[in-house]
């Protein structure tokens, strides 16, 4: 019983101490943070007499802290003695001794580890380990660097040699040690394309990969992860032929399945670079129907070709070559379900690129018949139907099928977007009073685009209404709009023109001057675009369009006229003008990435 009170007496004065202990520390710390460092040096030293090894670290800090850089050699001399086999006490003599301004003693401590450098793998990461947890990154490279020559082994240290480079910044070391690295470790290959990606600033640091990797390919020409990095290299700096030719080299030299050219096509799509896109199905189709990627491949060839269309980028020999195309495809497969997506697309670029309005109803007509068509798509296929009709003047078969799909589809997308166009078609057709009641109705919609549409038409017609109680001026701005649709810019131009000869001083100017500034960008045309926008901005601050205007002008001088200043400039103006508007978000994103803060590059 005596014995069992001695022991929990023992444990009692041990706990007091440590907790002892602990309130001194956090006292010390707190003398640190308020400046009395003396009061803080004073009770670490009391701290370090009660246990040399526990508070070595605090107090040796506490001394470099008030410059006794003496005493600090002195003890720390005292400890190499006490523990000559633990490096961490010559480290931080090392450590010491640079901060004294003593740098030729600290390398000459440091070089003699590096000299009796052990050829254990172990302890050589242990060193290292010491070096960085005292932020001496060079010396903790130093170490690996000798460590593998003592173990005879460039394979060895690689992660640990990464991760510091990446920490220095050294771009160069980082390629090189890479390089080496991902041959024998390919499932590392997507974590060093983001590594480098992050670290990278601009072309020159692409074309120091560059250099190395061609160097490298001359070395070993039959390692295939050089030229793939050579890719992604090619691809991160929008240089997209290059990247689809040295992917096309390595895909002919292996003779595989084309599988990495398919997705580097689909990556050139998203990219809009159709052109070298184009060019890589066409290789895959090329290789013949036997092989697996055929059908995929045509089928996105086509598709490729058509967002080339959509997209602006293209020539009248391009739109008949389209044509061409699905045409062959749907001689070559039929016309069914697996090929009635083509049939829609076929419809609508013959509807609104080539005007062929009777063959693209009559096409879109025979698809809806088809059975088996997965119901979206049947949807989609009566809409566009719709359209057509509407363009072919039968405005009644248009609402029909509208309403077809909306009864179909209650509450979803696509019911809300036939309710849209059955709206729209009002007011094409002049009925401003039933298509603002349908407008109205969806700006609740749950497809933020289509209420954002919807609230912006429903002031328009009401706003104008108010102005003019006829609607004259804008049945005609109605009719432009219309010719807009169908895709007929230059008729839709002289429309618009006339507004203001026949009504001269209406209420619509801010309306014209955005759908003409539409129309130009459209047609790529974005010099007689901006001035338009600018105009809008300027006199019309206060109207419907004033933020689409602004926010327009931000994206064609940062994506288009490449001018980031100035792009800046008006994306600042949306943040400070305009704090209720829908590119409010975007906007801030956007000016942010500009402005190269690293966070938001990163998201």
């Amino acid at each position: 019983m005596k014995q069992l009170r001695l022991c929990f007496l023992f444990v009692l004065i041990a706990c007091s101490t440590l907790f002892a202990q602990d309130n001194d520390l956090l006292l010390a710390k707190q003398y640190a943070a308020n400046g009395d460092q003396q009061k803080a040096l004073d009770i670490y030293q009391k701290l370090y007499k009660q246990n040399n090894e526990a508070y070595f670290t605090v107090y040796v800090n506490s001394l470099l802290g008030a410059k006794k850089f003496d005493d600090a050699i002195s003890i720390t001399k005292k400890m190499m003695r006490k523990h000559p086999e633990d490096h961490q006490y010559n480290i931080m003599l090392g450590a010491t001794y640079t901060q004294q301004g003593s740098v030729d003693k600290a390398s000459a401590i440091y070089d003699d580890l590096i000299k009796d450098l052990p050829a254990d793998q172990g302890q050589i990461a242990m060193l290292a380990s010491l070096f960085y947890q005292n932020a001496n990154v060079d010396y903790a490279i130093k170490i690996f660097l000798q460590g593998r020559k003592l173990l005879q082994s460039d394979q060895l240290f690689s992660y640990e040699l990464i991760n510091l480079y990446r920490y220095k910044r050294d771009k160069a070391a980082l390629v090189e040690e890479y390089l080496s690295f991902l041959p024998s470790n390919p499932p590392f290959i997507t974590q060093a394309e983001n590594t480098l990606s992050a670290l990278f600033e601009g072309p020159a640091d692409y074309d120091l990969l560059k250099a190395a990797l061609l160097k490298r390919i001359q070395k070993d020409p039959q390692q295939t992860l050089y030229p793939e990095l050579l890719t992604w290299q090619f691809l991160q700096q929008k240089q997209f032929d290059q990247a689809l030719n040295q992917a096309l080299a390595l895909s002919r030299r292996q003779n595989d399945d084309g599988s990495n050219i398919f997705e580097l096509c689909r990556t050139l799509t998203a990219n809009e670079a159709y052109d070298a896109a184009i060019r890589g199905y066409e290789y895959l189709v090329s290789k013949g129907k036997d092989q697996q990627l055929y059908i995929p491949s045509k089928i996105e060839l086509i598709n490729t070709k058509n967002s080339r269309v959509t997209s602006g980028k293209y020539t009248n020999e391009d739109l008949l070559s389209l044509e061409k195309d699905y045409n062959n495809l749907l001689i070559e497969f039929g016309k069914n379900a697996n090929t009635a997506f083509a049939m829609q697309k076929l419809a609508n670029l013959q509807a609104f690129k080539l005007h062929k309005l009777t063959d693209a109803q009559k096409l879109l007509e025979e698809t809806i018949k088809i059975p088996g068509i997965k119901p979206a798509l049947l949807a989609g296929c009566k809409l566009d139907l719709g359209d057509v009709t509407l363009l072919n003047n039968q405005p009644w078969d248009a609402t029909l099928l509208y309403s077809q799909v909306e009864k179909d589809f209650p509450n979803s997308t696509i019911g809300q977007d036939a309710k849209y166009r059955n709206a729209k078609l009002a007011w094409y057709t002049g009925d401003f009073t039933w298509a603002k009641g349908q407008l109205d109705v969806l700006k609740a919609a749950t497809t933020q685009l289509i209420a954002n549409d919807a609230l912006n038409l429903s002031l328009l017609i009401s706003d104008n209404i108010t102005a003019d109680s006829t609607g004259a001026a804008l049945k005609i701005y109605a009719r432009a709009d219309l010719l807009i649709f169908a895709e007929q810019p230059d008729k839709a131009l002289i429309t618009l023109d006339s507004i203001d000869i026949k009504y001269p001083g209406n209420s619509l100017s801010d309306d014209i001057l955005m759908a003409k500034a539409r129309l130009f960008i459209q047609k790529k045309n974005y010099a007689d675009a901006v001035p338009l926008l600018k105009k809008i901005a300027e006199e019309h601050s206060f109207d419907l369009w004033a933020d689409d205007a602004v926010f327009m002008l931000g994206d064609i001088y940062e994506n288009q006229l490449q001018d980031k200043e100035k792009a800046k400039i008006y994306y600042q103006k949306i943040i400070t003008d305009y704090a209720g508007s829908l590119y409010i978000n975007e906007a801030r994103r956007r000016f942010r990435l500009l402005r190269g803060d690293k966070n938001e590059a990163a998201s």
